[in-house]
């Protein structure tokens, strides 16, 4: 009997397959993994009509209007402007609209609104500042420095001590220059007058008719006074240590120019140039009848 050969190698070697997947593992998996989305989507949709709801809360519709930073419009005038507001949902409603509807105010130069949960708008508000009283084909109105009108001047306003401005471009009328460049000129002299209180007090009227050339009328005093476009103050006070030896040579003066540099130009209003004529023929004619008596 012949021998059997064995291999002389008596390691085995194991097939590289994987096993077949168990249809049912695969199906539990899938399930799961349905009911996982259901889950999710479920929860999902209860947070959305959750926070639907909280949104249209009637707590959070607005029930208070808090006005900030008025002084001239009363609250009241504010929250009138804002009518409507009130009963709106706090969350939704477009304050930037609320906003624009408060800046079409005049007396407001600029606003702010801000929501306070649960139901409260906080306004704030800065008001324009009046420099002047515009006078404007015969009426008269409370300007501010960009000569935009701000209200019809009236009883209620003579609490206000301003000087009346002359010279102001109509913004309605047609084909009107310069409009901004005289508001800025009467803004500029009367900002600088501040300055000096006791000054300040005496202005009269600003005439700013020549964008170039600011003439005013002080309280007390006549003279219309040419002060330019610069140098206000320092122009104004030298005429006030002048006018007295002024009037020593010009008892009624028209008119004083202050714009030249260490010169004053006066001019004599027409009636004391009339009695100034008068008065030289009066004495010359007075001195030809000496002269002939005297021959």
């Amino acid at each position: 009997m012949s021998p059997i050969a064995v291999a002389a190698d008596r390691r085995f070697r194991r097939a590289r397959m994987r096993p077949a997947p168990r249809r049912g593992h695969s199906r539990g998996i899938l399930t799961r993994a349905a009911t996982y989305a259901v889950l999710l989507l479920t929860a999902g949709g209860g947070v959305y009509y959750g926070a639907g709801a909280a949104v249209n809360a009637p707590i959070l519709a607005v029930e208070r209007i808090v006005v900030r930073g008025n002084h001239r419009l009363s609250s009241g005038e504010v929250v009138a402007v804002l009518d409507g507001l009130q009963g709106e949902n706090l969350l939704r409603t477009d304050l930037a609209a609320w906003r624009e509807r408060l800046l079409a105010s005049p007396w407001v130069r600029e606003a702010t609104l801000r929501r306070l949960l649960p139901s409260t708008v906080e306004v704030t508000v800065r008001e324009r500042e009046p420099i002047g009283i515009g006078r404007l084909n015969g009426d008269l109105y409370l300007v501010d420095r960009a000569g935009m009108i701000i209200d019809a001047y009236g009883p209620r306003h003579e609490g206000f001590d301003l000087p009346i401005i002359d010279g102001l471009a109509d913004s309605t009328a047609q084909g009107v220059r310069d409009e901004g460049a005289r508001a800025e000129l009467a803004a500029r002299v009367i900002a600088a007058l501040r300055s000096k209180p006791a000054v300040a007090r005496r202005l009269s009227q600003v005439n700013v008719s020549d964008p170039l050339n600011a003439a005013v009328i002080l309280e007390g005093d006549p003279a219309l006074i040419y002060i330019g476009n610069q140098d206000f103050l320092p122009r104004l006070e030298s005429y006030l240590g002048l006018v007295d030896a002024l009037r020593t040579h010009v008892r009624d003066i028209d008119l004083v120019d202050l714009r030249f540099d260490n010169r004053v130009y006066v001019r004599p209003n027409a009636r004391a140039r009339r009695r100034e004529t008068v008065t030289r023929d009066r004495a010359g004619a007075a001195g030809a009848r000496t002269a002939a008596g005297g021959r």
